[in-house]
């Protein structure tokens, strides 16, 4: 028996305690994974990895992250970076392995462009310990790319759908224009190029603020193209001569999508342009810039049906030894055309609404047309120059005398009165102590009602006001659609009909004033329901056919409309619309209008609501006093175009 001392067994101790220690721990140190070095490489793409993946090339020589981070940009091009995941396990030998990522790259039009890469790693020491090192190579971004090549994605434009009429012949389609601007350093006198400009635009009616210019020229580069209209290819050739070599102008010749004249249904219609800033920035990622999008009206409400999806390509670029690039194409996504829509709009009755209004340029003024027999609307016009503001469809202004037709129903309906009875005309009367007059101050007497019709008599109608009770009025606005819901595809004002009220308030009511309002749409729908027979709501869109079109109003009574509708004949044949007694065409029915719209009795819109043959019409004149003297010639200048 060996007896050992103190000391020795001390030392016996840490022998002992340091070889368990060192066999544990080399229990505990596993060898490096190349999956792990995978994944750190795919969740750092495309630089995010710190001392968590290091870097060789295919030599073996060290690369370092940063120069890996510069060339995965470069190699992206113009696209965004992926989103980059390991795929499995990689196969590994004794001291390299082959490992897969799954690349997902998000294009410009939001498609996905996946696929699958190699990446190799090598076993190496990195700070003397064993490591795995990914090796660098373009291949990993895609399996066609070299050094010096980059990805990059090119546009595949969409046709643009168009607007076409119900027998699809297109109404918006490209035609020619010139973008008429001034490029800087060409410019010797700009006060006199800025009179010369100006008094070009103006001889051919084309409004262009240039009041801007020589702080838009002072901040441009001398190169620039300072834009300042865009002109149809025909306006452009009228005044070609004029500006074509004054100094400082320049020109591109484009195409754009247009209707047949300049005013054509333009505040319905809309325009198409480039994408402003507003727009990208409200919408963003959807849109590029040079991009052509709807501005305003139906091409604005409608853009996405419209434009259609852009296809892209993704090529891989490269230049070749005598210095050309050279492209191969590696993906691509098709672009779909955009789809028409399909309009009631009737090319000569658009004409002829837009030749009318022409001749009224100091006022703001609508027509709108329906076809009685279907409802399908076949004018919209604006003006003047075809309006800022679809007015036709959105304006919310009394109806004045034309509500006259409303009036004249309900009570007609409810047999209060017939088209016989004598009606009292007085020049004034009063109700609640609010004195109601006539135009011009003229009194009838006692005359049958279908005179007081005809000549358009406030105080009559204001007496009758009790014979509908209190809802009676919207009652009957109701039967000829008026206030009611409707469904064009497009936004509108279908009226609002005053209900209740004090006996004055009803009074007023009665011949148009008081608190309802109306659309230029909605009157013409509610003279139409009156020729018809029955009131349908007027439809505009045919494709695509707007989801809840209102239900048809109910049959109007033959014994109302036969008194009702000989009454609105003889306002054009001996009343207050007698210009329009000789028109082409055949007979005109209808009734003017005179609406007081604030507290001057002075300021007053102008009306004439009518119809011929199988066409209803309305027409409206902002602030344009006697509707004798505004509205109905706008009504005969309409039927005389489009009767020609």
């Amino acid at each position: 028996m060996v007896v050992m001392s103190a000391p020795s067994r001390r030392l016996l101790a840490v022998t002992l305690a340091a070889v368990l220690a060192a066999t544990t721990l080399a229990a505990c140190t596993k060898e490096p994974e190349p999956g792990s070095a995978l994944d750190a490489f795919a969740a750092g793409w495309p630089g995010s990895w710190g001392d968590k993946v290091t870097f060789v090339d295919p030599d073996n020589k060290t690369v370092s992250g940063t120069d890996v981070a510069t060339q995965l940009k470069a190699y992206a091009g113009t696209l965004t970076p992926p989103t980059v995941k390991s795929e499995g396990k990689p196969a590994t030998t004794k001291d390299s392995a082959t490992g897969k990522l799954h690349l997902n790259w998000t294009l410009p039009d939001g498609a996905h462009w996946e696929y699958s890469t190699e990446v190799k790693l090598t076993k190496g020491k990195v700070n003397g310990e064993d490591a795995w090192n990914v090796v660098w190579q373009p291949q990993i971004v895609h399996p066609d790319l070299q050094p010096g090549a980059s990805l990059a994605t090119k546009q595949i434009k969409a046709q643009r759908g168009g607007i076409v009429d119900e027998k699809g012949e297109a109404m918006i389609s490209s035609r020619p224009v010139v973008v008429v601007g001034v490029e800087p350093r060409k410019i010797t006198n700009l006060p006199a190029l800025t009179a010369l400009l100006d008094a070009a635009f103006k001889s051919i009616k084309v409004a262009v603020d240039l009041g801007d210019l020589a702080e838009r020229v002072k901040a441009a580069k001398p190169d620039s193209f300072v834009e300042l209209v865009t002109l149809r290819r025909e306006a452009y050739d009228q005044i070609r001569n004029d500006i074509r070599n004054l100094d400082g102008t320049v020109f591109r010749e484009e195409t754009r999508e247009l209707a047949p004249t300049r005013v054509f249904g333009r505040a319905l219609l809309g325009s198409v342009g480039e994408v402003t800033k507003e727009i990208m920035d409200a919408n963003p990622g959807k849109y590029q810039v040079g991009d052509q999008v709807g501005l305003f009206g139906l091409e604005k409400k409608y853009d996405e049906r419209l434009r259609g999806t852009d296809g892209f390509q993704v090529v891989i670029t490269s230049k070749t030894s005598t210095g050309t690039t050279r492209e191969q194409q590696v993906y691509d996504t098709d672009a779909v055309n955009g789809q028409p829509l399909k309009v009631t709009l009737d090319t000569k009755a658009q004409n002829a609404a837009d030749a009318a209004l022409a001749t009224k340029t100091d006022r703001r003024t609508a027509i709108v047309a329906i076809r009685i027999s279907d409802g399908h609307v076949v004018a919209v016009a604006n003006g003047p120059d075809g309006g800022g503001d679809n007015l036709a469809f959105l304006a919310q202004v009394p109806p004045g005398s034309t509500f006259k037709v409303v009036t004249a129903y309900g009570v007609l309906d409810n047999g209060s009165v017939t088209s016989n009875t004598v009606v009292n005309c007085p020049k004034t009367f009063t109700v609640d102590g609010r004195v109601f007059k006539n135009a011009h101050d003229f009194e009838l007497g006692a005359v049958p009602f279908h005179t007081d019709i005809a000549k358009s008599c406030n105080t009559a109608f204001a007496s009758l006001a009790p014979k509908l009770g209190p809802d009676g009025l919207a009652a009957a606005g109701t039967a000829l659609g008026l206030g009611t819901k409707w469904d064009m595809g497009v936004d509108c004002f279908t009226g609002a009909v005053s209900s209740g009220g004090s006996a004055a308030e009803r009074a007023a009511a009665a011949f148009g004033q008081g608190t309802t309002i109306v659309s230029p749409l909605a009157m013409a729908g509610a003279i139409a329901a009156v020729a018809r027979g029955k009131w349908k709501q007027p439809i505009l869109l045919l494709d695509p056919a707007p989801a809840a079109v209102a239900e048809d109003g109910p049959t109007l009574k033959t014994s109302t409309l036969n008194q009702l509708r000989p009454a609105l004949r003889e306002v054009v044949t001996s009343g207050t619309g007698k210009a329009l007694a000789d028109v082409p065409g055949g007979p005109v029915s209808g009734k003017t209008g005179t609406a007081e719209f604030d507290a001057n009795p002075a300021h007053t819109h102008a009306w004439f609501v009518g119809w011929q043959g199988d066409i209803a019409f309305a027409v409206f004149v902002e602030n344009g006093g006697d509707s004798t003297a505004s509205a109905v010639p706008l009504a005969e200048a309409f039927l005389r175009a489009f009767n020609k």
